[in-house]
């Protein structure tokens, strides 16, 4: 996945509000909440960081390609990167972006989720 299409895909999703940051890092926000970055990367290609159930991080963590987020995994928090598309592909990352935006989205409170028009 490219910064292009990842930045289209984020863009894709309701609400959502892109800014650079934390180094040149492409972040996405819903309720003003992270939910996306894309840009930390130890390679050459695009690295993305996203939010994932308990359940789903214990198992991508030990898969090529993806390691507990930097920063964000080791203060505790559920987030995966995926570095390349060795065992993620494409739509697979977008598949997670998606249920990451959903994750953060259902946390948010409800006055911000009616104001933005989610689901309460």
């Amino acid at each position: 996945m490219t910064l292009d299409e990842y930045n289209g895909f984020c863009a894709s999703l309701p609400h959502t509000k892109h800014v650079v940051q934390w180094g040149g890092a492409h972040v996405w926000k819903v309720g003003g909440k992270v939910f996306a970055i894309g840009g930390w990367s130890d390679g050459a290609g695009l690295a993305v960081s996203f939010k994932v159930s308990e359940m789903a991080f214990d198992i991508l963590k030990e898969q090529p390609g993806l390691r507990p987020a930097p920063y964000l995994a080791s203060r505790g928090m559920k987030w995966i990167q995926r570095q390349t598309g060795e065992t993620m592909d494409d739509q697979g990352l977008r598949d997670y972006i998606g249920e990451s935006h959903r994750l953060i989205a259902v946390k948010l409170p409800k006055a911000t989720r009616q104001l933005l028009g989610l689901p309460v």
